[in-house]
C-alpha cells in the first residue's frame, strides 16, 4: 500500500488559482456533508487535515492536499439548498472550469452515502465526467451503518443508478477506515497509469 505523508497545499477560488503538479490529481466530490473531509482524514491517517463540518456546504473552495505519489483536490459540495442560487451558480462554473481544464484532473471519487439512493446531482456529476472523459470510482460512504448484505445490495442500487459496474463501487467508512486499502490500490493504478502516460 502507498506510504502516505500528507499535508494541506493551498485553495483555489477560481482557475487561474488551480494548481499545476507533475503528480496525478484525483478529485473528490459529492453531496454537501457526505464525509469528504472524513474520507480524506481517513487516507491522511490524521484526524484534521481537512476541516470536518457538521454545517452541510462550508468547502467553498478546491482545497489541495499533497498526499505524496499524488494530490487530492477537495471540491465543494453540491446539491446543498440552503445556500442562495449566486453561490450555487458560483461554485457549478468552478466545478465546470476544475473538470473543463485540460490536465487538471487524472480520476475522479464521487461519494455517495450508501443509505441513500444517488440524487440526481450525483447522476449529473457521472455525465460532467463522462462528457470530459475523465475516469472516476463511486465511494459509498458509512458503510459501516449497514449489514454486509445490505451493502451488497446498496452497492448493486448505486451501480444502477450512476451506470457504472459493480467493482466501480468502493464501500468506505471514516470511522471504521473501511476501504482505505481498496481505495489505496486503485491511486497506486491512477500513479502507474499517469507516469505511464508522462514517459
Amino acid at each position: 500500500m502507498l506510504t502516505v505523508k500528507a499535508e494541506f497545499l493551498t485553495s483555489a477560488a477560481s482557475a487561474s488559482q488551480f494548481i499545476k503538479t507533475e503528480k496525478p490529481v484525483i478529485a473528490v466530490c459529492g453531496k454537501s456533508n457526505v464525509g469528504k473531509s472524513s474520507l480524506i482524514n481517513m487516507l491522511a491517517g490524521v484526524k484534521k487535515l481537512a476541516k470536518v463540518s457538521k454545517e452541510p456546504g462550508r468547502t467553498r473552495l478546491v482545497n489541495y492536499f499533497d498526499m505524496g505519489g499524488f494530490v487530492l483536490a477537495d471540491l465543494p459540495g453540491y446539491g446543498f439548498a440552503r445556500v442562495s442560487y449566486a453561490e450555487k451558480a458560483r461554485w457549478a462554473r468552478l466545478m465546470e472550469d476544475f473538470f473543463g481544464t485540460e490536465g487538471t484532473v487524472s480520476h475522479a471519487l464521487i461519494l455517495v452515502d450508501i443509505r441513500r439512493e444517488p440524487t440526481a446531482d450525483d447522476v449529473a456529476m457521472v455525465d460532467l465526467l463522462t462528457s470530459r472523459t475523465i475516469p472516476f470510482t463511486i465511494a459509498a460512504t458509512k458503510g459501516d451503518k449497514l449489514s454486509g448484505a445490505q451493502r451488497g445490495a446498496a452497492v448493486v442500487k448505486i451501480a444502477a443508478a450512476l451506470k457504472c459496474g459493480r467493482d466501480d463501487v468502493i464501500v468506505t467508512s471514516s470511522e471504521k477506515r473501511m476501504g482505505r486499502e481498496e481505495l489505496f490500490s486503485l491511486f497506486g493504478k491512477v500513479i502507474e497509469l499517469h507516469n505511464g502516460e508522462r514517459l
